[in-house]
């Protein structure tokens, strides 16, 4: 193809959604279906150097998770987007500001549960990306009795932490739901997640 007038992306958003940092866009109008798309970043720190995203050049889709390739997660960035098509390409379209840090939005934790004789193990995994493995993640996790409002709650444990809780006294059917928490420049949490139920010392 020629140069043709290649219309820039729209709605160009930087996103933290789920532990990952994600710049999305549509296509521009009247776009080729074959249209690809390139993006940069840049930080705060380092105003007009505007870094390469290997995994994000020439992609044909309209999302590029910039988690782990962000230099400092304590630093604001932005992202912008170009469009190419054979020899043409549209102008840049850059996103808003964020930083990781105090900008992450968290998912609720996946819960394992072990039951044993006498106690369950709950544990929780997040699902993070790599590169923030080692930040300190915590979670709060909740118990209560099928249909009762009345919670027993276990706060701030760390990611990896198992939670032993003794099942001796209960009967019945017990609930299970638990958050993500994230200490930043304020405490932040996801939603509680579905609950899981299991039946305790049930008997026959």
């Amino acid at each position: 193809p020629g140069h043709v007038q290649l219309l820039p992306p729209q709605n160009v958003t930087l996103l933290s959604k789920d532990f990952a940092m994600i710049l999305t866009w549509a296509p521009g109008e009247g776009s080729p279906p074959d249209v690809t798309y390139t993006v940069r970043y840049e930080s705060q720190d380092r105003l007009d150097r505007w870094m390469k995203v290997p995994h994000c050049k020439n992609i044909s889709r309209s999302f590029c998770n910039l988690t782990c390739a962000l230099s400092n997660l304590y630093v604001k960035v932005r992202a912008r987007v170009k469009a190419v098509w054979g020899r043409s390409q549209s102008p840049w379209v850059k996103s808003q500001f964020k930083d990781y840090y105090s900008d992450v939005e968290l998912a609720p934790p996946v819960l394992t549960l072990n039951v044993r004789d006498n106690s369950i193990h709950v544990s929780a995994s997040f699902p993070l990306p790599t590169c923030v493995e080692n930040l300190t993640w915590k979670y709060d996790l909740n118990l209560w009795e099928a249909g009762s409002k009345d919670k027993k709650k276990y706060e701030g444990y760390f990611r990896k932490d198992t939670v032993t809780i003794n099942t001796t006294a209960l009967r019945g059917n017990y609930c299970f739901s638990a958050r993500a928490l994230y200490e930043s420049i304020n405490l932040k949490h996801s939603e509680f997640s579905q609950p899981v139920c299991v039946l305790l010392n049930h008997k026959g």
